[in-house]
C-alpha cells in the first residue's frame, strides 16, 4: 500500500492533529494578543487562572533555566525528530486501531503545535495556570493538554492491549495468560 493510500485512509486522525494545532495557535495568539507577559487572569480563585508566560525549556519548564547554547534549536530538533518517528509508527499501526491512532494524533498535533511556537519565537507561550493555595502546576497550553490527554490514550492502549509475548502474555491465543504455550521453554 502506498504512503498516498495510508494517508488516505488516515484523515480522521490528520484532521484530528491539525484541529489541535489550530486550536493551539488560536489560543496562544489570543494570549499574546490580550494578556501582557506575567499578567495573570483569575478564572477560579484559588484554582485555576489564566497566566502568559514564555516558557523556554521542554514540557512543563523542564529545562527552562538551563541556559544551554542553541537551547530553542535542540528543542526545536528534538521535537521535530520526536514528530517524525511517531508519524512512521502511525503509518505502520493499523488505521482501525483507533485509540493508538487517537493518541497519537493528539500528542503529534501538540508536539507541532509547540514546535511551531519554537521555531517562530524561540520559546512556547504557555497561559493556564493550576494552582492550590501557593503550590502551582507549572503552566502549559492546549498543546500540553493534547499531549498528555494522547499520551493516557496510548497507556490506556497498552494496558488493554498488550503485545502477545510481553510480560503476563501468551503468543499463543488459546494459551491463558501468564501460561507457557505448549512445547514452549
Amino acid at each position: 500500500m502506498s504512503v498516498g493510500e495510508r494517508l488516505k485512509r488516515r484523515w480522521p486522525y490528520l484532521a484530528l492533529a491539525a484541529t489541535v494545532v489550530g486550536l493551539d495557535q488560536v489560543t496562544k495568539w489570543l494570549v499574546d494578543r490580550l494578556l501582557t507577559l506575567h499578567e495573570s487572569l483569575p478564572l477560579v480563585d484559588g484554582l485555576l487562572s489564566l497566566s502568559y508566560v514564555r516558557n523556554r525549556g521542554g514540557a512543563f519548564g523542564f529545562l527552562s533555566t538551563a541556559g544551554l547554547p542553541y537551547q530553542p534549536v535542540l528543542f526545536a530538533i528534538v521535537s521535530l525528530l520526536a514528530l517524525l518517528a511517531m508519524a512512521v509508527y502511525a503509518l505502520r499501526l493499523s488505521p482501525g486501531r483507533r485509540l493508538p491512532q487517537t493518541g497519537l494524533a493528539l500528542v503529534m498535533g501538540g508536539a507541532a503545535g509547540n514546535l511551531i511556537d519554537r521555531a517562530l519565537l524561540g520559546y512556547v507561550i504557555d497561559f493556564v495556570d493550576v494552582y492550590w493555595g501557593r503550590h502551582h502546576w507549572p503552566a502549559f497550553n492546549a498543546a500540553d493538554s493534547a499531549i498528555s490527554i494522547g499520551v493516557f490514550l496510548l497507556i490506556l492502549d497498552m494496558l488493554k492491549n498488550p503485545e502477545p509475548g510481553a510480560a503476563g502474555t501468551s503468543a499463543n491465543p488459546s494459551c491463558p495468560p501468564g501460561e507457557a504455550a505448549p512445547g514452549a521453554g
